[in-house]
C-alpha cells in the first residue's frame, strides 16, 4: 500500500524535498508551484532560453518504463534551468543485467547526482528511491505503476487555471480508463485540493475502480449525464498494455459510447475545454475534429509541461521556498 501522507516529501524545515505524489500536499504548495510556473511560461519567446538556477547541478532521467513525451519535457526543463542532464532508459542500464534499482541509484548518486526523475512500472518505485537517498538528493516521480503521475496533474492544473482562472466554480469530468490511470488519481487529488465544485468520473464499469468514490468523486457510465454542464473535459488514454483480459467489448463500441465527439461535447458548457494527457488514440478516445478543435487545449498541456516541471525542479533545488507554516 502506498503512503497517503506527504511526510517523505518535506524536509525538517517544511521545505519541499521530493515530489512523489499530490495526495497529502497542502493547497498552498500547489498554488506556489502554479504561480512559479507563470514565470517560466514565456521562455520560448526569449532569445536565450536559459536561466542559471541549476547551473552545476546534475539531473538524471531514470526511466525504467518508456515515455518519450514525459522524458523529453523533463530534459528540456532541466536544460533551460542550466542543469547537466543525463537520460537513462531500462535497456541501457545494469538493471537489465540483474542489478537492483537501488544499486543503480546508489551508483549514480555516488557520481554526484543532485536530482533523479524516476519513471517505473511498479507503484512506489519513486518513494523507495527517495527513502534511501541522502538529504541533499531530490526525487521527482514521473509516473509509477497505477499509483501517481504528479507532474502531469500539475501541468493539467496549470492549463485549467490558464483557461478558467479560478477552480472553485468548476465541474470537471474525467473520462475513460480510470482503472489503469495514475494520471487520473493524481488529477483527482489535485482538483479536490484546489477546491473545484465537483469531479465526475465517466466510463464503463469495467474501467472504473470500485473504491474511486472514496476519493471525492461521483461516477456514471452515461456520457450525456456525465457531461451535462461540465467546464473541463479530461480524456484518458485506453491503456491496452496494462489490461488483463477483455475489459471493453470492442474499440468501435467503446468509441461509440465513450469517445468524445462534437455531438457529445455539446452537452458540456459552451466554453468547456478539452484535455488529454497523451499520447492520443484518435478514433478511440477522441475524434480528430475535437482533438484539433477550438475547445482543445491539448497542445497547451504539452507546452505548459515544460514550465511546470521547471517550477517543480527549481522549488526542490532551492529556487523557491515552501515553509512549514503553509502545511495546514
Amino acid at each position: 500500500m502506498m503512503p497517503s501522507d506527504s511526510s517523505l516529501q518535506f524536509d525538517e524545515n517544511g521545505n519541499l524535498k521530493h515530489f512523489l505524489t499530490i495526495n497529502g500536499l497542502p493547497r498552498q504548495t500547489l498554488i506556489n508551484i502554479l504561480d512559479s510556473a507563470e514565470s517560466f511560461i514565456n521562455f520560448d519567446k526569449r532569445e536565450i532560453k536559459k536561466v542559471p538556477l541549476l547551473r552545476g547541478k546534475t539531473l538524471v532521467n531514470l526511466f525504467f518504463e518508456p515515455s518519450t513525451r514525459t522524458r523529453t519535457t523533463f530534459e528540456i526543463a532541466g536544460k533551460r534551468l542550466s542543469a547537466d542532464v543525463i537520460n537513462l532508459s531500462a535497456s541501457r542500464m545494469s538493471t537489465a543485467k540483474g542489478e537492483t534499482i537501488l544499486d543503480t541509484v546508489r551508483t549514480l548518486e555516488a557520481m554526484h547526482t543532485d536530482l533523479f526523475v524516476v519513471r517505473d512500472h511498479a507503484s512506489g518505485a519513486a518513494h523507495l528511491i527517495a527513502s534511501h537517498l541522502p538529504d541533499h538528493v531530490h526525487v521527482i516521480n514521473a509516473g509509477d505503476g497505477r499509483h501517481a503521475h504528479p507532474t502531469q496533474a500539475m501541468l493539467d492544473m496549470f492549463t485549467i487555471r490558464q483557461s478558467k482562472q479560478e477552480f472553485s466554480n468548476l465541474t470537471v469530468a474525467i473520462i475513460g480508463d480510470v482503472l489503469h490511470s495514475r494520471v487520473a488519481r493524481s488529477q483527482i487529488h489535485a482538483l479536490n485540493i484546489l477546491g473545484v465544485k465537483a469531479v465526475r468520473v465517466i466510463g464503463p464499469k469495467t474501467l472504473i475502480p470500485t473504491e474511486i468514490e472514496s476519493m471525492g468523486v461521483t461516477t456514471t457510465s452515461d456520457m450525456v449525464d456525465g457531461l451535462d454542464d461540465v467546464d473541463v473535459v479530461m480524456m484518458l488514454r485506453i491503456q491496452r498494455e496494462r489490461m488483463d483480459g477483455q475489459l471493453i467489448p470492442s474499440e468501435q463500441e467503446y468509441f461509440n459510447r465513450y469517445g468524445l465527439t462534437e455531438d457529445k461535447l455539446k452537452f458540456a458548457k459552451q466554453d468547456a475545454i478539452v484535455m488529454h494527457p497523451g499520447p492520443i488514440n484518435r478514433g478511440l478516445e477522441i475524434a480528430s475534429n475535437v482533438a484539433d478543435g477550438s475547445h482543445s487545449v491539448i497542445l497547451n498541456q504539452v507546452t505548459n509541461g515544460i514550465a511546470v516541471r521547471m517550477s517543480i525542479m527549481a522549488k526542490l533545488m532551492g529556487g523557491a521556498e515552501d515553509r512549514s507554516e503553509d502545511r495546514s
